[in-house]
């Protein structure tokens, strides 16, 4: 079957990370006035920092301050160079456009930015089994003070990637076997199996895939607790091994951004001793 109509899926909730850092001769700690924490109450967005929102959440918000970025294939200065990232979620897209809207009238004239965006679909691999397997036992978001580690990894699948038949793609996912039942590779989901029961893992897809130039097919976002923290970067290598999943030959990366999370909008700028 050579197309993918039958993976199409309704939109269930709308994201964005807006990436910045201060203008050359702008003082970082005078961004903290800006009436960012006004327009996140307006629009009723609930603090990620305190763990996972309500059901009932309109949408959420989170701070990250920057530490370590590392360029990876795609080179994207505005993700790599930033200090800090806000995340924004909704269920509405309304909210997402009045909250960069907002944002951006702020910032304009004493940082520079870079947004990324993307939306949650349902699930289209995952089958029963698997989503008892993966997702039934996955952390859920918990209070920034349990896992204040976060790490965003945007990335991109290449035209090869995208011009096999979807059920071809899926396979990428499953380990692979051999006729006399031997395990050749892992696939995606026993690579990343190690992280299930202490990383919050976020993804958000394009619009459209492919997705046009300048946006990334997926932006993948992840936290974890101190503790866990070569956990996350040992699931990361073991995703990067083609050896261990041949999905990763398709896979082009922006930026590995690092930070850790934060309560408030002024705690971005907090002088570091």
């Amino acid at each position: 079957m050579n197309t993918d109509e039958v993976l199409a899926a309704p939109i269930l909730s709308h994201g964005a990370y807006v990436c910045g850092r201060a203008e050359p001769g702008v003082e970082t700690r005078s961004l903290a006035t800006l009436a960012i924490p006004e327009l996140v109450e307006r629009l009723r967005l609930v603090n990620e920092f305190a763990g996972a929102p309500p059901p009932s959440a309109v949408g959420s918000v989170a701070f990250l301050r920057g530490a370590v970025a590392a360029t990876q294939e795609i080179a994207d200065h505005g993700v790599a160079q930033a200090t800090w990232i806000v995340h924004v979620w909704s269920k509405e897209s309304n909210a997402i456009e009045e909250f960069l809207e907002g944002t951006q009238k702020l910032l304009a004239a004493v940082a520079q930015t870079r947004i990324l965006r993307g939306v949650v679909k349902a699930k289209t691999y995952t089958g029963a089994a698997m989503n008892r397997w993966a997702y039934e036992r996955a952390v859920v978001q918990q209070p920034g003070a349990a896992m204040p580690n976060a790490y965003l990894i945007p990335l991109s699948k290449t035209a090869e990637w995208w011009s096999k038949d979807w059920m071809e793609r899926h396979t990428y996912f499953l380990p692979r076997y051999d006729d006399a039942g031997r395990m050749a590779d892992r696939g995606h989901a026993l690579a990343a199996e190690a992280g299930i029961s202490c990383m919050l893992r976020r993804t958000y897809r394009a619009f459209e895939h492919p997705a046009p130039a300048g946006s990334y097919d997926f932006i993948t976002y992840f936290e974890c607790a101190d503790a866990d923290v070569p956990v996350l970067e040992q699931v990361c290598a073991s995703l990067r091994d083609v050896k261990q999943n041949r999905e990763w030959a398709y896979v082009r990366e922006g930026p590995t951004w690092r930070g850790r999370r934060v309560p408030q909008w002024a705690d971005l700028f907090v002088t570091r001793a």
